[in-house]
């Protein structure tokens, strides 16, 4: 028997990235996956690649109607909601002194808002189902600590862990389950405009930030999405029934809590 066989999961930003590899993840532990993604073609094709028991649905994690619509659609396809991963991020950098307001509202608006409003309506799904569920609320190193150039971001994901852990101490009377995983520095596409970032403010060549942050990692490398997935899949299980409000660090080592 799969780990995940019959359960319905809700994945948000999973057209590429971790959400994709946690959507894959997912399928070969026998659950059936939404897509999310406010890119309805990308998450289309995502569902396509990926093949039987994943599907596509439109999610804008700013717009309390998208979110109910997606949570509904979720509902109206699989019979019911029992995973959601809070997975839609954005990220930015600058000096405290250059912080915009339109950089600050871009960021808390997918960030927290949209965590926390999504995270709500699934428990609120979960709840007149009655079968409880798992909440798994992406979170970051950087919400361990502050860094100089990345505070909005840092201040955002710091938010995060505060909301799972006030999330998992009110809904797990009704057997929902809310755990974050809290990643180091992880490769993929998005590394491209972190590190042109970076060049920018550190005066570094491009690559240069990328290839000292993959070194400075005790493990010896940056992290992939799939590094994160075993715990995506262990925190959704019926093995994490007794774990709640808590925030694992899968850094490779870079953070120790």
């Amino acid at each position: 028997m799969k780990r995940l066989d019959g359960k319905s999961a809700l994945i948000t930003g999973a057209a590429r990235g971790i959400g994709k590899a946690y959507a894959r993840g997912y399928l070969g532990e026998g659950a059936t996956v939404a897509i999310g993604d406010i890119n309805l073609e990308a998450a289309e094709k995502t569902a396509a690649d990926l093949g039987a028991g994943a599907y596509a649905v439109r999610l804008d994690v700013t717009d309390m109607a998208s979110i109910e619509t997606a949570i509904n659609t979720v509902e109206t396809k699989t019979g019911g909601i029992d995973i959601l991963i809070n997975n839609a991020a954005l990220f930015d950098l600058a000096p405290i002194v250059e912080i915009s307001r339109a950089s600050y509202d871009r960021l808390f608006a997918v960030n927290v808002f949209g965590t926390l409003f999504t995270l709500q309506a699934a428990a609120r799904s979960m709840i007149a189902r009655g079968k409880g569920g798992k909440i798994i609320n992406m979170a970051s190193q950087a919400g361990r600590r502050g860094e100089a150039l990345v505070g909005v971001y840092c201040a955002t994901k710091a938010a995060v862990i505060s909301l799972t852990q006030s999330a998992g101490l009110d809904l797990i009377k009704h057997r929902i389950n809310v755990n974050a995983i809290a990643p180091g520095v992880v490769d993929g596409e998005h590394w491209k405009h972190v590190d042109s970032l970076f060049a920018r403010y550190e005066n570094l060549p491009l690559g240069e930030k990328k290839r000292l942050v993959g070194a400075a990692v005790p493990f010896g490398r940056m992290g992939t999405a799939e590094d994160l997935v075993g715990m995506a899949i262990f925190l959704a299980s019926s093995e994490a029934d007794y774990i709640v409000a808590q925030t694992y660090n899968v850094d490779g080592g870079n953070w120790m809590s």
